[in-house]
């Protein structure tokens, strides 16, 4: 008995020195928050409540009014001190305390912040931005301001990055135009910088990427935010060095995507070629058939003539090969994938056409090859038609692929039917054959930029001299039509001409007086006046070499 009686004498006393510590605590930390209350009544602290902030997460914003407010999850102020005038304080304290605040029991912990001191007239009310809200704010931002905005946290370079943000990007019309240059040259090496131009802002901009490094004479097209880069030549001996002698031609297709600044790769062509001719169509329905011409059938392929195969008379099938390239023994293949994926039911569907090109060893192809975005899969259709030539521009419109030549021969591609269509044209525009016409598409209208001889204003001792002359087609009657003049010399042999929306852009470089210069022109085919815009001019090509004007390609992203 007296052993228990000791040992429960002794639980007490702990218990009572336990109990007067707490106390001790409790009055100390009380005292703590009555000389902090008075001092943020004289330094005029803002009011914080744990509703403002909200349970998704979000972004911290500051906000100044003219008056202290508090939700109503804060406990409001007593009956005694409304008649008494005392300022309003909340309940629960500061915020920079840490301790524990209860409101309508519900646990809610503080973390130190800064307190920043104002003018009493002022105060400052710090909350945190929903998710969805700040995904409002900054898709509406350019695209420069748009990649500094990626350097701020990790979470909005996640929020910008992902499929939605951008699917809202492009609904909602905030994208601008940009021009991106590819194919320069520095001291001798393929340079692995791309030359991006603001149409907006009228600014250039400089990107560095080593995926391209060393790789020259590749072609370009563009697919919403991101740009293709198809085929092309990279040197063997000296990697990186503009160099014909030995090279490697690449049949290989990656992807550039300016918003995420990141590359990958999709499925390679059929065959290697650099400087293909290439078109981008966009396709509205899944279940599209086209034409496909298989290679293991070739072989069994009969002549035109006859019917008859001729490989007894031509020991050496010359003539069965000339004639398997317009084989009528053609099957139909679908691009419709057999397992659809309902997830991508919404995403929209583009070809690309690569026609021609150079081979491995320099020989022009008449080969075409089709790209379906939705099943990643190349398809070789029917070559191009007889004597058509090499072929040196095409583009999409209507639904039709239009090819035109370096022997001036124009002929159109159909995809539902899978064949070429050669077009004879009443008046073929006259041109200096130096110079390999252009062709583009604006507003569903077919437009030819080339180079003719023009007369000497009439006066007698004035030399004929060459100029630019913009041509529309007439897809009824067939018939060229010269609706504007360039007002530069054609300096530039190799000079791009790109067509978005209702505008055509052009791109000249050319070496003079031992330097390069470029000049970047517009044109817009509603205008009345039918007159060429200067844009850009002496801006980026005077710190490139030569043979960046043979190499360079274009294209425009809507970013």
């Amino acid at each position: 008995m007296i052993t228990e009686n000791v040992t429960s004498e002794a639980t007490l006393h702990q218990e009572l020195e336990v109990l007067s510590v707490s106390k001790r605590l409790v009055r100390s930390l009380s005292q703590k928050l009555k000389r902090k209350n008075q001092e943020d009544e004289t330094s005029g602290v803002s009011l914080r409540c744990p509703t403002m902030y909200t349970r998704g997460g979000g972004c911290k914003v500051s906000a100044t009014t003219n008056e202290e407010f508090c939700e109503m999850g804060c406990q409001r102020r007593s009956s005694s001190s409304v008649e008494e005038g005392k300022p309003y304080k909340p309940i629960c304290g500061p915020d920079d305390t840490n301790v524990d605040c209860f409101s309508y029991g519900v646990k809610e912990r503080f973390r130190k912040r800064s307190i920043r001191k104002v003018p009493e007239a002022e105060g400052v009310v710090d909350v945190f931005l929903p998710d969805d809200i700040v995904e409002m704010c900054l898709v509406r931002l350019p695209l420069t301001s748009l990649m500094k905005a990626r350097l701020v946290c990790k979470k909005w370079r996640n929020l910008t990055t992902a499929p939605r943000f951008l699917q809202l990007r492009r609904n909602g019309l905030f994208q601008s135009p940009w021009m991106f240059l590819f194919g320069s040259v520095k001291d001798g090496f393929c340079s692995r910088e791309i030359h991006a131009y603001d149409v907006s802002f009228n600014k250039w901009h400089k990107i560095n990427s080593d995926v391209i490094k060393g790789r020259f004479l590749f072609s370009v097209v563009s697919i919403q935010e991101n740009v293709y880069i198809i085929g092309g030549f990279s040197s063997l001996n000296n990697f990186g060095r503009l160099d014909r002698s030995s090279v490697k031609t690449h049949k290989g297709v990656l992807v550039f995507s300016p918003l995420t600044n990141s590359w990958h790769k999709v499925a390679s062509m059929k065959h290697a070629r650099s400087k293909p001719v290439l078109g981008v169509y966009e396709v509205n329905s899944d279940s599209l058939t086209i034409k496909s011409q298989h290679s293991r059938d070739r072989r069994l392929v009969r002549t035109r003539v006859g019917g008859v195969s001729d490989v007894y008379e031509d020991p050496h099938r010359l003539s069965v090969r000339r004639q398997l390239r317009y084989s009528f023994d053609e099957t139909e293949a679908s691009f419709k994938p057999k397992n659809e994926n309902p997830s991508r039911k919404d995403s929209r569907r583009f070809l690309i056409m690569a026609a021609g090109g150079v081979g491995s060893w320099d020989e022009p192809l008449d080969s075409c090859e089709i790209y379906d975005s939705l099943t990643n899969k190349w398809t070789e259709i029917q070559r191009l038609p007889v004597d058509f030539g090499v072929i040196c521009s095409g583009t999409f419109c209507n639904g039709m692929f239009y090819g035109y030549s370096e022997t001036d021969n124009l002929a159109a591609y159909n995809i539902e039917r899978g064949y070429w269509v050669r077009i004879h044209s009443t008046s073929l525009p006259a041109r200096v054959h130096e110079y390999h016409p252009k062709i583009i598409s604006c507003e569903n209208r077919l437009f030819m930029v080339s180079v003719s001889w023009c007369e000497g204003d009439g006066q007698i001792g004035r030399r004929n001299k060459a100029v630019r002359k913009i041509w529309e087609l007439d897809l009824v009657y067939f018939n060229w039509e010269e609706i504007s003049t360039h007002p530069d010399a054609p300096m530039d042999w190799n000079a791009m001409f790109v067509g978005d929306k209702n505008m055509i852009f052009g791109v000249e470089m050319f070496k003079i007086f031992g330097q390069v210069l470029d000049f970047m022109t517009m044109f817009n085919v509603s205008n009345v006046r039918k007159k060429w815009v200067h844009v850009s001019k002496n801006r980026v090509a005077h710190e490139l070499d030569a043979s960046s004007c043979v190499t360079k390609t274009v294209a425009f992203v809507h970013l």
